[in-house]
């Protein structure tokens, strides 16, 4: 028998399986309330408006062109709804700076192909989304942490990957309720990750996924609009701003897109061409008719869903939770960070709690670059109703408080 291992790639040494991934087969149970999966409410979807759309695409003169081959680029129509959605941010950007893909996840794939040799330094934020750590992880990079609330140096970035024998190629990140966090950056961290950015003459890699989610606050800049801002127009950016249908419309149709200096949209496309061809047309076309008809409104409707969602989870936790823990306030996305005492490892509270309390969550070391923060957990509020937050809580506070009172 072929001896598979001795002859992988170096890089499938640092290809592991997605503990949310694994997590996301205990939503077949029905005994386990799941706060696990960082997924959008089925209930939700544009159900009936896609089924029209694909009827109407398939019934159409368009049903050749639909179900054809394409370009790499991506559909022109969805595109020009996209480059309107970044007009209206602020940014400058025209069809030649937009680049379609199978979500951004694949995205993220495409850019640590494009940007990462083996070695070179990738700045991610501690935590980070597990998925840009998996795509990043596929080229063989180092991390090191981008801290924006410290007072670390561009040159300190500089010289710690120099001294690995390395050099810093880009900061990845979530300005807007970052995954798992849910937290937002201030104005003031978005121009001082600008200007690290600058002096160190790397891209930033801005994941946008859930910026659409907003439920209260103020909003902020993009990365993207801040930097055409700065540079005089997109031509001149360092910014790749990565955008989702996903956590909108649906994540099944694996639909996202690069926003970006053109030089990097034409190796992007190279990269696709390379890879898949194109993402399916078809998809494309009914994403462009469903976002014309009425992205905003489906948008408007997720947000009341989710808000209450989030504000019962809050309410919950500040119910049930025990002394010694705290969680993250956020003002819109999916999610919020739960923070345990010091000495609790969350992987193992994950197996008791399946067990005992039938309550499921992510650990926080998945999102962590080397493997640290066992003392945190992320929770998920999109796909459950306030009453199973309320119960989902006080099992886990109930399960939390014992943890803490075997200890003391």
């Amino acid at each position: 028998m072929l001896d598979w291992e001795a002859i992988y790639a170096t890089r499938a040494k640092r290809m592991g399986a997605s503990e949310i991934r694994e997590l996301l087969k205990l939503l077949d149970q029905p005994d386990i309330i799941s706060f696990a999966g960082g997924i959008p409410d089925p209930a939700l979807f544009p159900a009936a408006d896609f089924q029209k759309a694909y009827s109407d695409i398939l019934g159409s003169s368009e049903a050749g062109q639909a179900l054809q081959y394409s370009v790499s680029e991506g559909y022109p129509r969805l595109r020009e709804w996209i480059v309107q959605r970044m007009n209206a941010r602020g940014i400058n950007a025209d069809i030649g700076n937009i680049f379609i893909t199978s979500g951004s996840q694949q995205a993220l794939d495409y850019l640590g192909k494009l940007l990462l040799s083996p070695g070179d330094t990738a700045l991610v934020q501690w935590p980070t989304y597990l998925g840009a750590l998996q795509a990043f992880n596929a080229y063989e990079p180092r991390y090191d942490r981008l801290d924006l609330s410290r007072n670390t140096a561009p040159e300190d970035y500089a010289n710690a990957a120099s001294e690995a024998g390395s050099r810093v190629k880009f900061a990845y990140l979530s300005a807007d309720f970052a995954n798992p966090t849910g937290e937002c950056l201030t104005p003031m961290e978005r121009e001082k990750l600008l200007d690290i950015a600058d002096a160190l003459d790397i891209a930033v890699i801005e994941d946008a996924a859930y910026r659409a989610l907003r439920y209260d606050g103020e909003r902020q800049q993009t990365l993207l609009a801040m930097d055409c801002a700065r540079s005089g127009g997109i031509e001149n950016t360092r910014t790749l701003y990565c955008g989702s249908f996903s956590k909108t419309l649906s994540p099944g149709l694996r639909v996202g897109w690069v926003c970006a200096a053109r030089p990097v949209i034409r190796r992007l496309v190279l990269a696709k061409q390379a890879a898949d061809l194109h993402s399916p047309t078809i998809n494309q076309m009914a994403v462009a008719r469903v976002a014309e008809a009425g992205f905003d409104a489906q948008a408007e409707k997720i947000i009341a869903v989710y808000r209450e969602r989030r504000d019962a989870m809050l309410d919950s936790l500040a119910r049930h939770m025990p002394d010694g823990v705290s969680w993250t306030r956020p003002q819109g996305g999916m999610f919020v960070w739960v923070t345990l005492p010091e000495h609790i490892d969350s992987a193992a509270l994950l197996k008791e709690s399946l067990k005992e309390a039938k309550v499921a969550f992510v650990p926080g070391n998945a999102f962590f670059a080397d493997g640290s923060g066992k003392n945190h957990l992320r929770l998920s509020f999109s796909c459950s109703a306030p009453a199973a937050i309320d119960e989902g809580m006080r099992r886990l506070g109930a399960l939390i408080g014992s943890e803490l009172a075997a200890a003391a």
